[in-house]
Protein backbone atom coordinates (compact mmCIF):
# COMPACT_ATOMS: atom_id res chain seq x y z
CA UNK A 1 0.00 0.00 0.00
CA UNK A 2 1.45 3.63 -0.73
CA UNK A 3 0.87 4.42 2.19
CA UNK A 4 3.43 1.82 3.70
CA UNK A 5 6.14 2.89 1.17
CA UNK A 6 5.73 6.61 2.49
CA UNK A 7 6.09 5.37 5.98
CA UNK A 8 9.29 3.07 5.45
CA UNK A 9 11.02 5.95 3.20
CA UNK A 10 11.08 8.06 6.32
CA UNK A 11 15.18 9.07 7.43
CA UNK A 12 15.86 7.35 10.43
CA UNK A 13 16.60 8.71 13.47
CA UNK A 14 20.06 8.90 15.15
CA UNK A 15 20.91 7.08 18.59
CA UNK A 16 21.11 9.56 21.28
CA UNK A 17 19.83 12.26 19.43
CA UNK A 18 16.56 13.31 21.21
CA UNK A 19 13.31 13.67 19.28
CA UNK A 20 12.19 16.76 20.95
CA UNK A 21 14.44 19.34 22.54
CA UNK A 22 12.18 22.60 24.17
CA UNK A 23 14.56 24.92 25.60
CA UNK A 24 14.01 28.16 27.26
CA UNK A 25 10.39 28.40 25.88
CA UNK A 26 8.35 31.64 27.53
CA UNK A 27 4.70 31.77 26.49
CA UNK A 28 2.51 34.20 27.29
CA UNK A 29 -1.29 36.13 27.06
CA UNK A 30 -2.46 39.86 27.11
CA UNK A 31 -5.18 40.23 29.25
CA UNK A 32 -6.88 43.64 30.40
CA UNK A 33 -4.89 43.35 33.27
CA UNK A 34 -1.41 42.56 32.04
CA UNK A 35 0.86 39.91 30.69
CA UNK A 36 0.18 36.60 32.04
CA UNK A 37 3.16 34.35 31.43
CA UNK A 38 1.88 30.77 31.46
CA UNK A 39 5.24 29.28 30.77
CA UNK A 40 8.21 30.83 32.03
CA UNK A 41 12.04 29.53 30.91
CA UNK A 42 10.90 25.77 30.62
CA UNK A 43 13.34 23.30 29.04
CA UNK A 44 13.61 19.54 28.64
CA UNK A 45 14.45 16.67 26.11
CA UNK A 46 12.01 13.41 24.81
CA UNK A 47 14.28 10.95 23.51
CA UNK A 48 12.90 8.49 20.79
CA UNK A 49 10.20 5.84 22.30
CA UNK A 50 10.31 7.90 25.35
CA UNK A 51 7.45 8.68 27.81
CA UNK A 52 7.55 11.30 29.76
CA UNK A 53 4.83 12.92 31.96
CA UNK A 54 4.60 16.62 32.95
CA UNK A 55 2.63 17.14 36.28
CA UNK A 56 0.84 19.98 38.17
CA UNK A 57 -2.05 21.92 39.64
CA UNK A 58 -4.15 23.44 37.49
CA UNK A 59 -2.48 26.91 36.08
CA UNK A 60 0.61 25.25 36.40
CA UNK A 61 1.73 25.16 32.73
CA UNK A 62 1.48 21.94 31.91
CA UNK A 63 -1.45 22.20 29.02
CA UNK A 64 0.06 25.13 27.50
CA UNK A 65 3.58 23.50 27.61
CA UNK A 66 2.05 21.36 24.86
CA UNK A 67 -0.39 23.66 22.84
CA UNK A 68 3.17 25.11 22.88
CA UNK A 69 4.63 22.39 20.90
CA UNK A 70 1.83 22.11 18.52
CA UNK A 71 1.96 25.80 17.70
CA UNK A 72 -1.67 25.99 18.83
CA UNK A 73 -1.36 28.51 21.16
CA UNK A 74 -4.31 31.03 20.12
CA UNK A 75 -4.57 35.00 20.11
CA UNK A 76 -4.00 36.85 23.01
CA UNK A 77 -1.28 34.04 23.38
CA UNK A 78 2.27 34.18 21.60
CA UNK A 79 5.70 32.62 22.13
CA UNK A 80 7.87 35.98 22.10
CA UNK A 81 11.40 33.27 23.13
CA UNK A 82 12.45 30.04 22.78
CA UNK A 83 13.02 27.21 20.90
CA UNK A 84 10.83 23.77 20.06
CA UNK A 85 13.35 21.66 18.05
CA UNK A 86 11.86 18.45 17.12
CA UNK A 87 13.84 15.97 14.82
CA UNK A 88 16.45 18.82 14.06
CA UNK A 89 13.72 21.54 12.95
CA UNK A 90 12.52 24.31 14.65
CA UNK A 91 8.99 24.31 14.90
CA UNK A 92 8.85 28.23 15.62
CA UNK A 93 10.85 29.25 12.30
CA UNK A 94 8.28 27.26 10.36
CA UNK A 95 5.75 28.72 8.25
CA UNK A 96 1.74 27.19 8.81
CA UNK A 97 2.17 24.66 5.65
CA UNK A 98 5.27 22.91 6.83
CA UNK A 99 3.64 23.02 10.47
CA UNK A 100 0.65 21.57 9.20
CA UNK A 101 2.16 18.83 7.82
CA UNK A 102 4.02 17.62 10.75
CA UNK A 103 0.83 17.85 13.18
CA UNK A 104 -0.80 14.59 12.94
CA UNK A 105 1.76 12.74 10.52
CA UNK A 106 5.07 13.01 12.70
CA UNK A 107 3.29 15.00 16.51
CA UNK A 108 -0.29 14.08 16.96
CA UNK A 109 -2.44 15.21 20.48
CA UNK A 110 -5.10 13.58 22.37
CA UNK A 111 -7.31 16.50 23.88
CA UNK A 112 -9.28 15.84 27.40
CA UNK A 113 -13.00 15.81 25.87
CA UNK A 114 -13.10 13.61 22.33
CA UNK A 115 -16.84 15.15 21.98
CA UNK A 116 -16.09 18.57 21.35
CA UNK A 117 -12.62 17.52 18.94
CA UNK A 118 -15.33 14.72 16.76
CA UNK A 119 -17.58 16.29 13.82
CA UNK A 120 -20.87 15.40 14.98
CA UNK A 121 -22.14 15.16 11.41
CA UNK A 122 -19.38 12.60 10.47
CA UNK A 123 -18.96 8.86 11.18
CA UNK A 124 -16.33 8.22 13.29
CA UNK A 125 -14.76 6.24 10.45
CA UNK A 126 -14.85 9.29 7.83
CA UNK A 127 -12.71 10.96 10.25
CA UNK A 128 -9.75 9.01 10.67
CA UNK A 129 -9.74 8.03 7.13
CA UNK A 130 -9.67 11.34 6.08
CA UNK A 131 -6.91 12.20 8.42
CA UNK A 132 -4.89 9.55 6.70
CA UNK A 133 -5.84 11.19 3.31
CA UNK A 134 -4.35 14.29 4.10
CA UNK A 135 -1.16 13.36 4.99
CA UNK A 136 -0.96 10.72 2.44
CA UNK A 137 -1.96 10.14 -1.22
CA UNK A 138 -3.83 7.42 -0.83
CA UNK A 139 -7.49 6.10 -2.23
CA UNK A 140 -10.66 6.36 0.00
CA UNK A 141 -10.85 2.37 0.16
CA UNK A 142 -7.29 2.03 1.32
CA UNK A 143 -7.85 4.72 3.94
CA UNK A 144 -11.01 3.31 4.81
CA UNK A 145 -8.96 0.25 5.52
CA UNK A 146 -6.71 1.65 7.59
CA UNK A 147 -9.67 3.55 10.13
CA UNK A 148 -10.70 0.02 10.41
CA UNK A 149 -7.07 -1.35 11.34
CA UNK A 150 -6.42 1.48 13.76
CA UNK A 151 -9.88 0.69 15.44
CA UNK A 152 -8.61 -3.11 16.03
CA UNK A 153 -5.11 -1.78 17.48
CA UNK A 154 -6.93 0.68 19.77
CA UNK A 155 -9.54 -2.57 20.66
CA UNK A 156 -12.72 -1.01 19.30
CA UNK A 157 -15.05 -4.23 19.11
CA UNK A 158 -16.37 -4.62 15.62
CA UNK A 159 -14.36 -2.50 14.52
CA UNK A 160 -15.52 -2.73 10.16
CA UNK A 161 -19.02 -1.88 12.16
CA UNK A 162 -18.22 0.62 14.41
CA UNK A 163 -16.41 2.92 11.87
CA UNK A 164 -19.66 3.29 10.76
CA UNK A 165 -21.03 5.26 13.88
CA UNK A 166 -21.55 8.70 14.71
CA UNK A 167 -19.43 10.26 17.88
CA UNK A 168 -22.97 10.71 19.70
CA UNK A 169 -23.33 6.66 19.35
CA UNK A 170 -20.42 5.94 21.72
CA UNK A 171 -19.44 5.98 24.76
CA UNK A 172 -16.81 8.61 26.31
CA UNK A 173 -14.12 5.41 26.26
CA UNK A 174 -15.12 4.60 23.00
CA UNK A 175 -14.59 7.91 21.81
CA UNK A 176 -11.37 8.42 23.45
CA UNK A 177 -10.77 5.28 21.57
CA UNK A 178 -11.41 6.75 18.21
CA UNK A 179 -9.38 10.18 19.24
CA UNK A 180 -6.61 7.56 19.86
CA UNK A 181 -7.08 5.95 16.79
CA UNK A 182 -6.91 9.23 14.53
CA UNK A 183 -3.87 10.41 16.81
CA UNK A 184 -2.13 6.98 15.26
CA UNK A 185 -3.43 6.81 11.46
CA UNK A 186 -0.12 8.30 10.61
CA UNK A 187 2.38 6.64 12.88
CA UNK A 188 3.31 9.89 14.74
CA UNK A 189 7.01 9.91 16.58
CA UNK A 190 5.65 11.29 19.74
CA UNK A 191 2.28 11.26 20.82
CA UNK A 192 1.07 14.01 23.19
CA UNK A 193 -1.65 13.16 25.41
CA UNK A 194 -3.66 16.28 27.43
CA UNK A 195 -5.54 14.94 30.50
CA UNK A 196 -6.61 12.21 28.34
CA UNK A 197 -8.62 10.15 31.28
CA UNK A 198 -9.72 13.28 33.17
CA UNK A 199 -13.49 12.95 32.26
CA UNK A 200 -13.42 8.92 32.53
CA UNK A 201 -15.01 7.06 35.43
CA UNK A 202 -11.91 4.97 36.95
CA UNK A 203 -12.65 1.72 35.27
CA UNK A 204 -12.39 3.41 32.03
CA UNK A 205 -9.29 5.30 32.68
CA UNK A 206 -7.17 2.51 32.87
CA UNK A 207 -8.70 1.01 29.88
CA UNK A 208 -7.11 3.85 28.11
CA UNK A 209 -4.11 3.79 30.08
CA UNK A 210 -3.70 0.35 29.37
CA UNK A 211 -4.18 1.02 26.00
CA UNK A 212 -1.56 4.27 25.68
CA UNK A 213 1.47 1.67 27.37
CA UNK A 214 0.40 -1.06 24.98
CA UNK A 215 0.21 1.08 21.97
CA UNK A 216 3.57 2.65 22.77
CA UNK A 217 5.54 -0.55 23.24
CA UNK A 218 3.97 -2.09 19.99
CA UNK A 219 4.64 0.92 17.67
CA UNK A 220 7.73 2.78 19.12
CA UNK A 221 5.70 6.07 19.84
CA UNK A 222 7.17 8.17 22.11
CA UNK A 223 4.63 9.77 24.62
CA UNK A 224 4.21 13.53 26.16
CA UNK A 225 1.69 13.14 28.88
CA UNK A 226 -0.13 15.71 30.62
CA UNK A 227 -1.89 15.37 33.91
CA UNK A 228 -2.76 16.66 37.10
CA UNK A 229 -2.68 12.95 39.04
CA UNK A 230 0.98 12.18 39.91
CA UNK A 231 -0.17 8.38 40.68
CA UNK A 232 -0.83 8.22 36.92
CA UNK A 233 1.99 9.45 35.39
CA UNK A 234 4.23 7.39 38.15
CA UNK A 235 2.54 4.15 36.53
CA UNK A 236 3.08 5.42 32.94
CA UNK A 237 6.13 7.29 32.57
CA UNK A 238 9.75 6.46 32.65
CA UNK A 239 10.53 10.62 33.30
CA UNK A 240 8.10 13.50 35.01
CA UNK A 241 8.32 16.80 35.03
CA UNK A 242 7.35 18.98 37.91
CA UNK A 243 5.41 22.13 36.94
CA UNK A 244 4.30 25.34 39.24
CA UNK A 245 3.93 28.68 38.42
CA UNK A 246 4.76 28.33 34.70
CA UNK A 247 8.13 27.03 35.74
CA UNK A 248 9.82 23.13 36.23
CA UNK A 249 9.71 22.47 40.08
CA UNK A 250 11.30 19.00 39.23
CA UNK A 251 13.02 16.95 36.37
CA UNK A 252 13.69 13.19 37.31
CA UNK A 253 13.24 9.41 36.56
CA UNK A 254 10.22 8.58 37.48
CA UNK A 255 11.66 6.28 40.15
CA UNK A 256 13.63 9.55 41.54
CA UNK A 257 10.85 11.69 41.70
CA UNK A 258 8.29 9.17 43.44
CA UNK A 259 10.95 7.57 45.68
CA UNK A 260 12.85 10.24 46.86
CA UNK A 261 11.50 13.84 46.01
CA UNK A 262 14.13 16.95 46.59
CA UNK A 263 11.56 19.87 45.89
CA UNK A 264 9.01 20.63 48.52
CA UNK A 265 6.26 21.37 45.78
CA UNK A 266 6.71 17.50 44.73
CA UNK A 267 6.88 15.78 48.22
CA UNK A 268 4.00 18.19 48.73
CA UNK A 269 1.70 16.65 45.91
CA UNK A 270 2.97 12.71 46.80
CA UNK A 271 1.89 13.77 50.32
CA UNK A 272 -1.85 14.16 49.15
CA UNK A 273 -2.32 11.24 47.66
CA UNK A 274 -4.96 9.14 49.11
CA UNK A 275 -2.90 6.27 50.66
CA UNK A 276 -5.45 2.84 51.07
CA UNK A 277 -7.04 2.00 54.98
CA UNK A 278 -7.23 5.87 55.41
CA UNK A 279 -11.30 6.06 55.63
CA UNK A 280 -12.34 8.83 58.33
CA UNK A 281 -8.80 10.38 57.88
CA UNK A 282 -8.05 13.75 56.79
CA UNK A 283 -6.27 13.82 53.36
CA UNK A 284 -2.98 16.24 53.43
CA UNK A 285 -3.20 19.11 51.35
CA UNK A 286 -0.99 21.86 50.35
CA UNK A 287 -1.47 24.84 52.48
CA UNK A 288 -2.72 27.86 50.61
CA UNK A 289 -3.52 28.31 46.89
CA UNK A 290 -1.98 29.01 43.44
CA UNK A 291 -1.20 32.39 43.23
CA UNK A 292 -2.62 34.20 40.36
CA UNK A 293 -0.67 34.60 37.43
CA UNK A 294 -1.00 38.03 37.42
CA UNK A 295 0.65 38.47 40.60
CA UNK A 296 3.14 35.67 40.84
CA UNK A 297 5.34 36.23 43.98
CA UNK A 298 9.08 37.49 43.35
CA UNK A 299 11.40 34.65 43.14
CA UNK A 300 10.09 30.99 43.40
CA UNK A 301 6.60 30.97 42.82
CA UNK A 302 6.35 28.50 45.20
CA UNK A 303 7.63 30.10 48.16
CA UNK A 304 4.01 31.73 49.36
CA UNK A 305 3.14 28.08 49.90
CA UNK A 306 6.52 26.16 50.96
CA UNK A 307 6.89 24.90 54.42
CA UNK A 308 11.08 25.38 54.17
CA UNK A 309 10.53 29.00 53.01
CA UNK A 310 14.13 31.15 53.49
CA UNK A 311 14.60 34.98 52.81
CA UNK A 312 16.82 34.07 50.03
CA UNK A 313 13.56 32.60 48.41
CA UNK A 314 12.25 36.16 47.46
CA UNK A 315 15.23 35.88 44.55
CA UNK A 316 15.01 33.62 41.37
CA UNK A 317 16.93 29.93 42.29
CA UNK A 318 18.50 28.48 39.38
CA UNK A 319 17.61 25.29 37.89
CA UNK A 320 20.16 22.54 39.58
CA UNK A 321 21.43 19.08 38.47
CA UNK A 322 21.94 17.18 41.09
CA UNK A 323 24.66 14.34 41.67
CA UNK A 324 21.92 11.97 40.57
CA UNK A 325 21.06 13.77 37.18
CA UNK A 326 18.22 15.09 37.99
CA UNK A 327 17.05 18.88 37.94
CA UNK A 328 15.60 20.89 41.33
CA UNK A 329 14.57 24.14 40.99
CA UNK A 330 15.10 25.46 44.59
CA UNK A 331 17.92 27.07 46.69
CA UNK A 332 17.69 24.26 49.18
CA UNK A 333 20.15 22.93 46.78
CA UNK A 334 22.12 25.87 45.79
CA UNK A 335 25.24 24.33 47.74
Amino acid sequence: MALETEQAQRAPRQEGTPLLQVKDLHTNFQTMDGVVKAVDGVSFDIQPGASVGIVGESGSGKSVTSLSIMRLVERPGWIPSGSIIFQGKDLLKLDDEQMRRIRGEDIAMVFQEPMSALNPVYTVGDQVAEIVRAHHRVGKRAAWARAVELFKLVGIPAADRRVHDYPHNLSGGMRQRVMIAMALANDPDLLILDEPTTALDVTIQAQILDLVRNLRERVNTAVLLITHDIGVVAEMCDEIIVMYGGKIMEHGTTHQIIDDPKHPYTRGLLAAIPAMGMKGQRLTVIPGTVPSPLRMPSGCPFRTRCPNVMDVCSNYPTLKTLDDGRQVYCWLYER
